[in-house]
């Protein structure tokens, strides 16, 4: 005999969405400022000499963009759950998109720690110069960096199809879910068009960001305070 685990009842699902789309704003924290207080750019030496000096902050950074996946993570499931029932398959599509922007993010995490890493006094790290580590540590965070445009990627994708989601099934209303098909698109976009053209950056950054930020602290208050309209339809799609 088997012993089943319980299923999340939909609502109850609603609510912890709009609850961790509304811890979301915890990701903020490292890229909009820690990272300005550490990065120089084109410049190694200055951006590992600032690393050093606000090691503790850049650790802090660190482990908030973890307590930030664990939130993401948690937020798939609950929105996995919440639209199951509209369309199953998409659902399952939206909910791999996100799955692999995490795993993606979680190695950009991982880089930042192999910049700190780079820049210790490790007896095995000294075989080579000064500038050479500093240089092995800037290209860790520029590979993090361009990893985090990769993850953002699949967030878009992702984020785009839930949106779709729950706009078929009217249970926030629709101008609010539509708000969110367009922002993902926007952000989709975005980092597209930086990835293509990186010189893009300083022109889009962060503005094809602010969209989708404005979405999800809605639909965050939304799904926490008022929940969702599941008595809406009728019977699932398939």
């Amino acid at each position: 005999m088997t012993n089943r685990i319980p299923e999340i009842p939909q609502a109850a699902a609603a609510r912890l969405a709009g609850l961790m789309y509304l811890l979301f704003p915890v990701a903020l924290f490292s890229p909009f400022y820690v990272w300005p207080k550490i990065n120089v750019s084109g410049d190694a030496a200055q951006t590992a000499i600032n690393l050093m000096a606000h090691e503790r902050l850049f650790r802090i950074g660190v482990v908030s963009e973890l307590f930030t996946w664990v939130i993401d993570i948690v937020l798939i499931l609950a929105l996995y759950v919440l639209t199951k029932p509209v369309n199953r398959h998409l659902a399952l599509l939206a909910t791999l998109f996100r799955i692999v922007e995490t795993a993606i993010l979680c190695v950009v995490t991982l880089a930042s720690l192999v910049a700190l890493l780079l820049l210790s006094d490790a007896e095995y790290l000294r075989a080579f110069e000064t500038n050479q580590l500093q240089g092995m540590a800037r290209l860790a965070l520029s590979a993090g960096a361009a990893g985090y445009d990769v993850g953002l990627t699949f967030l878009g994708l992702g984020s785009t199809v839930f949106s779709y989601l729950l706009f078929e099934s009217r249970y926030v209303p629709r101008a609010l879910s539509a708000w969110g098909i367009f922002s993902s698109v926007l952000l989709l976009a975005g980092v597209l068009a930086m990835i293509v053209f990186p010189t893009w950056r300083s022109v889009l950054n962060p503005g094809y960001f602010v969209p989708i930020f404005i979405y999800e602290v809605t639909l965050g208050f939304w799904l926490l305070l008022k929940g969702a309209r599941i008595e809406s339809r009728s019977s699932p799609a398939v």
